[in-house]
């Protein structure tokens, strides 16, 4: 199987995993393969907007409907909690567009925004614009850092494998390094 038939075959379904999960690391290598002509920037944004979104919807539920326990059995979470509830009481709506750039704080957000008194309907509404604009910028720098490495690097298309996976290496290294040590 060549490059191009495995991500035309996995690559969408990946890029929606990787939104549901993580986020940035996966979106960016999308971003990339857009740039190389193996996705196409429109569905890279759109498969990358449905996946966080439906993450972040899941995470605001989970804490509607079970947040003060299911936080409370995370003592481990407390100080970043701490500093969302604090965010959230003096910039609501700021709080709820902006978390989603705030590396480390995307899961637990939402969860702490569901706990709390936060209208629903007021949530998904700024949680779409934020997580449209999110699609748009990550993947965009994605397609533009592809461009960047191209001018640099004569040959691209040769080294182009190596530095998606490096990109994934660095990625995956601090999400296992923030979720393996921190919390």
């Amino acid at each position: 199987m060549t490059l191009e038939s495995f991500i035309a075959t996995y690559g969408y379904p990946a890029l929606l995993t990787g939104a549901l999960l993580e986020g940035e690391t996966i979106v960016i290598i999308a971003g990339i393969m857009a740039h190389s002509g193996y996705l196409q920037l429109p569905w890279v944004i759109g498969v990358a907007f449905c996946g966080a979104f439906c993450a972040d919807q899941f995470c605001f539920q989970v804490g509607k409907r079970k947040g003060k326990r299911f936080l409370e059995k995370r003592p481990q979470w407390e100080p970043r909690i701490d500093k969302v509830r604090r965010f959230l009481v003096s910039y609501q709506a700021v709080a709820v567009l902006c978390y989603r750039f705030i590396y480390g704080m995307r899961t637990i957000t939402p969860i702490v925004i569901g706990a709390s008194d936060f209208s629903t309907r007021r949530f998904v509404f700024l949680n779409l614009c934020s997580t449209l604009l999110w699609a748009v910028v990550v993947s965009s720098a994605g397609y533009f850092f592809g461009n960047v490495i191209e001018a640099v690097i004569n040959d691209f298309q040769r080294y182009e494998l190596a530095i998606m996976l490096v990109v994934a290496v660095v990625g995956g290294g601090v999400w296992f390094y923030r979720y393996r040590f921190k919390n």
